[in-house]
C-alpha cells in the first residue's frame, strides 16, 4: 500500500513502462494464502489484467473470478450472497461518486473482508477518504498483471500464513553437469556470506548428494515430510532437517533404492509452503527429470538457475527449458543460467559466446573445469570455499548467490590492533578518572 501511495503523491516522477517492468522484474512477492476474490471491472482492458494476474504462480492458491459492471453490479451480488475475501474493484466515476458507491457496498459487506479499487483519479486527498472508508488499497489505473498481483498479495504480507521466504532453485539442463555442487556451494553462501538462514531441500531423493557433500548422515529427512499423511507443520520439519553451519541446514535425500519415489504434481507444496513461514531463503536442489512436480517445482519458484555443460545437446535442453519456463512465468524475471566445468582438456566445447547467442542472454557465470579441486572437496564432503576461500571459483559462487537473492555481502567488523588491550586500557582510564 505504501507504494501505491507513493505513486498517487509523485505520479510525475514515476519511471517509463519499461524501466518499471525490468525493476518489478526482480522484485520479490510472496505467494498469496488460500483465498477468494472476485473482480468488478469496467474496461475489458482490466478484466484482461485480472485473468492474466489470476494464472501467476503467486496467486495458484486463490481462487479469482471476473465479472463486469464495476461497483454496481458488486452491490447487487451480495445483496442477497457472502462476500469474499478480496472485492476488487475498478471505478472510472468521479471522487464523489466512488465514495458514493462505496458506502453503498459497505452496507452489504461482510466484515473482514478486504476492498481494493482501481480508479483513473490521481489525487492524494481521494486516496485518504478511501483509506478512512476502509478501503485496503486504491490504485491508479491502467493496471497491468503484475500490478494485480502485487496489490493482492500484499494484502495478506504481514499476516502469519502468508510465505516469507525466497525459493530458489537450481537444476540441470542434463544429468551430470554438476547442478548440485553448484546449488550447494551456492547455499553455503548464502548461508555464510549473505547471513541468511537457510535450507537446502534434496529433491533426488534416489541419488541426492547433499549429505555427502556438507558430509552429514541424517538418519530423516524429505522423504519423512513427503510421505507423512498429515500436513507437515514446522515443528515437523525442525526436526528432520539437519545442521550443517551455523545458518545453513539441510532437509536430505535418503539415497536409497528401497522404494520407487513417484509423486504427483502437489507432492511437495505443503513443505515449501511450510519452509517459507520461517525460513529466508530455501535452495532446491532439483533432479534433471521432467515430471508434474519438478516442473511445479520449477515454476513456483522466486528464481531459477539452469546449469549447463558447454555442449550441444545442454544448450537444446537449456533453451528448450528457458522456453517453457519464461512462458510459464510471464510476470516473473527470467531463468538464469551458468556454463559449468568449462575448459575440460581435449573435450570440444561450444564458446560461452556461441552459447549465449543460441540462448539470447548471457550466462551469469562460467565455471572453470578444475577436477582436482572439484574432486577434493567432494571427497572431503566440504565445499569449494572451505578449500580454497581465495579461489576465483569460491567468488562466482558468492556471486551468484547475490544475483539470485539480491541481497549484499554482510560485511564482518575490522578487527583493531588494540582490540585485545582496549578493556585494559578503559579500565585504567576509569582508575584516573575516580582518583
Amino acid at each position: 500500500m505504501i507504494k501505491h501511495a507513493q505513486q498517487v503523491a509523485v505520479a510525475e516522477l514515476e519511471p517509463t513502462a519499461q524501466a518499471a517492468a525490468a525493476e518489478a522484474a526482480d522484485e520479490h512477492i510472496a505467494p498469496a494464502p488460500r483465498v477468494s476474490v472476485q473482480a468488478f471491472c469496467e474496461s475489458v482492458e482490466t478484466a484482461a489484467a485480472v485473468q492474466s494476474a489470476g494464472e501467476d504462480r503467486r496467486l495458484a492458491k486463490a481462487h479469482v473470478k471476473i465479472q463486469m459492471g464495476g461497483a454496481t453490479a458488486a452491490v447487487e451480488a451480495y445483496r442477497t450472497s457472502p462476500t469474499p475475501n478480496v472485492i476488487f474493484i475498478e471505478a472510472e466515476q468521479r471522487g464523489d461518486d466512488i465514495l458514493n458507491k462505496l458506502d453503498q457496498l459497505a452496507e452489504v459487506c461482510d466484515a473482514g473482508t478486504r476492498v481494493v479499487v482501481v480508479g483513473r483519479i490521481n489525487d492524494v486527498t481521494l486516496y485518504r477518504e478511501l483509506v478512512r472508508r476502509g478501503v485496503s488499497d486504491y490504485v491508479v489505473g491502467p493496471v497491468t498483471p503484475l500490478d494485480v498481483v502485487r496489490t493482492i498479495c500484499g494484502l495478506f504480507s504481514s499476516s502469519e500464513e502468508v510465505a516469507v521466504g525466497r525459493i530458489v532453485a537450481v537444476v540441470g539442463a542434463k544429468g551430470g553437469v554438476g547442478s548440485s555442487t553448484v546449488a550447494h556451494n551456492i547455499a553455503w553462501s548464502i548461508a555464510r556470506d549473505l547471513a541468511l538462514d537457510s535450507v537446502v531441500i534434496d529433491l533426488d531423493l534416489a541419488f541426492g548428494t547433499a549429505g555427502l557433500d556438507y558430509n552429514q548422515d541424517p538418519i530423516q529427512g524429505i522423504a519423512n515430510a513427503v510421505f507423512q499423511q498429515d500436513r507437515p507443520d514446522s515443528a515437523l520439519i525442525e526436526r528432520l532437517l539437519s545442521k550443517c553451519s551455523d545458518r545453513l541446514s539441510l532437509l536430505a535425500a535418503p539415497a536409497t533404492l528401497e522404494q520407487v519415489y513417484d509423486f504427483g504434481a502437489d507432492a511437495f507444496d505443503a513443505i515449501f509452503d511450510t519452509l517459507r513461514m520461517t525460513t529466508p531463503c530455501i535452495v532446491l536442489d532439483v533432479p534433471h527429470q521432467w515430471s508434474a512436480w519438478t516442473k511445479r517445482a520449477l515454476v513456483g519458484a522466486d528464481d531459477i538457475l539452469i546449469v549447463a555443460e558447454p555442449d550441444l545437446a545442454n544448450m537444446r535442453n537449456a533453451k528448450n527449458m528457458l522456453n517453457v519456463l519464461r512462458a510459464a512465468r510471464p510476470n516473473d524475471r527470467p531463468p538464469l543460467y551458468c556454463l559449468n566445468q568449462v575448459g575440460m582438456h581435449k573435450r570440444p566445447e561450444i564458446t560461452p559466446r556461441e552459447f549465449a547467442k543460441a540462448l539470447e542472454s548471457q550466462p551469469i557465470a562460467t565455471i572453470p573445469f578444475d577436477s582436482r579441486m572439484f574432486g577434493t572437496a567432494a571427497n572431503n564432503g566440504q565445499m569449494i570455499a572451505q578449500i580454497s576461500a581465495s579461489h576465483r571459483t569460491t567468488t562466482m559462487f558468492l556471486q551468484m548467490a547475490q544475483r539470485l537473492t539480491g541481497h549484499a555481502v554482510t560485511k564482518k567488523p575490522r578487527g583493531s590492533l588494540l582490540g585485545p588491550i582496549m578493556p585494559i586500557i578503559r579500565k585504567l582510564r576509569a582508575g584516573g578518572r575516580r582518583s
